[in-house]
């Protein structure tokens, strides 16, 4: 059985390595080629697009995928919805595979927003110092907040528009809680924003926020498109695509429900 997982995650690192040398599976795992020096996962490695939904669907019957997992970054919406698309037409299992998404405690001063150009609109009313922490693709939704100063950290160099005061960080998580207290004490930083990538990676600056009593503005994930089962772990993927290759219970019902924004999420896989 060939299983092809959409990477560039650590979830989707984990699952190859829990998938490696499984007797009777081939584990392929393609990258988007979009950092420059990506930790790689066992087994085979693809890296570049598929050509949109016609090219990711002949490359699923080209080489006989049984299983298709979406390990891609939550905010990978397209995608997602192309992985989506292309399982339908080519008739091969999908799973999403998702860490769980952050959720506000007590002392938090979250301020939510639907895309990075409402988060530009919000941003001016919440402080002047910003420490920008979506990735270096997006900034030119920033790039006309001249009264602002951005601190952007990302692994990558950015590129294309973007703010004009601005101070570059490249580093790679994970960060630690000390290590981000002093980076917002230095740069005096008096708002965080951030996308809801969820995970213990980055995690840190949240709790150095709450302690700093700075608002924090949260963007939110797209939707998981509709149908489409979901895995909090690796270790539930995993099992996922045992079930695939035992002709186990089929996971693509939709059986929904509430999230704390009041979307509805597809089933969890596990849960």
């Amino acid at each position: 059985m060939h299983v092809l997982i959409l990477g560039g995650t650590t979830e989707a690192r984990r699952l190859a390595e829990l998938l490696d040398g499984t007797p009777g599976l081939v584990v392929t795992t393609s990258l988007a080629g979009r950092v420059a020096s990506p930790r790689l996962p066992p087994g085979e490695v693809r890296a570049g697009g598929f050509g949109g939904i016609e090219g990711l669907t002949a490359w699923l019957r080209q080489h006989r995928v049984g299983a298709l997992v979406d390990a891609t970054h939550p905010f990978a919406g397209t995608m997602s919805l192309h992985a989506a698309r292309a399982a339908a037409t080519a008739r091969v299992p999908l799973l999403a595979l998702r860490r769980p998404g952050w959720v506000p405690v007590e002392g938090d001063d979250w301020h939510e927003a639907d895309s990075l150009a409402q988060a530009a609109a919000l941003l001016p009313a919440l402080g002047r110092r910003v420490f920008l922490t979506t990735g270096r693709m997006g900034l030119a939704a920033f790039a006309d907040l001249d009264a602002l100063w951005f601190l952007v950290r990302s692994v990558d160099a950015p590129e294309g528009p973007r703010p004009a005061r601005m101070e570059t960080l490249l580093d790679r998580g994970p960060f630690t809680l000390d290590g981000e207290r002093e980076l917002l004490g230095r740069h005096r930083i008096d708002v965080l924003v951030t996308k809801d990538s969820g995970g213990a990676a980055t995690a840190p600056k949240l709790t150095a926020a709450r302690e700093a009593g700075l608002p924090v503005l949260v963007i939110r994930r797209p939707p998981i498109p509709e149908g489409v089962p979901i895995a909090t772990a690796p270790e539930r993927a995993a099992h996922w695509i045992e079930d695939q290759r035992a002709g186990g219970p089929a996971h693509g019902t939709d059986d929904r429900a509430p999230t704390r924004t009041g979307r509805p999420e597809a089933r969890r896989v596990g849960d």
